[in-house]
């Protein structure tokens, strides 16, 4: 059974950083991409970055150079750094991850979803 358990959400001003953590269980990182998405009150659940086996990445335009996607194939731990948080980055964030090779930011490609964790910026 594919368990992903995100956490690292919380609090934060604007112009400050957050690292989430997403732990995989069940299921390895060298087997398909995986990503992280997030969905704010009244919006559609929208991908931000995701990462392939071969650690190929993609980046919404809204967080590039802002959010870095990670994986420590030891830990089972998918990663995002975020740094210069904005206020309208505040939204549920969530793991995601494929049966396939393929990266994209589409949620309509991803099998296996975490629970969340709440992201919330302050001006």
């Amino acid at each position: 059974q594919v368990q992903l358990v995100e956490s690292g959400g919380g609090s934060v001003q604007a112009g400050g950083s957050l690292r989430l953590s997403c732990v995989v269980s069940g299921y390895s990182s060298s087997r398909g991409s995986m990503a992280w998405f997030r969905q704010a009150p009244g919006k559609e659940r929208a991908g931000i970055s995701c990462i392939s086996p071969f650690q190929n990445t993609n980046y919404a335009d809204s967080v590039k150079g802002r959010f870095t996607i990670s994986v420590d194939n030891a830990k089972n731990t998918l990663y995002l750094q975020m740094n210069s948080l904005k206020p309208e980055d505040t939204a549920m964030y969530y793991c995601a991850a494929a049966s396939t090779i393929w990266c994209g930011l589409d949620p309509s490609g991803y099998n296996f979803w975490g629970q969340g964790t709440q992201v919330t910026v302050s001006s």
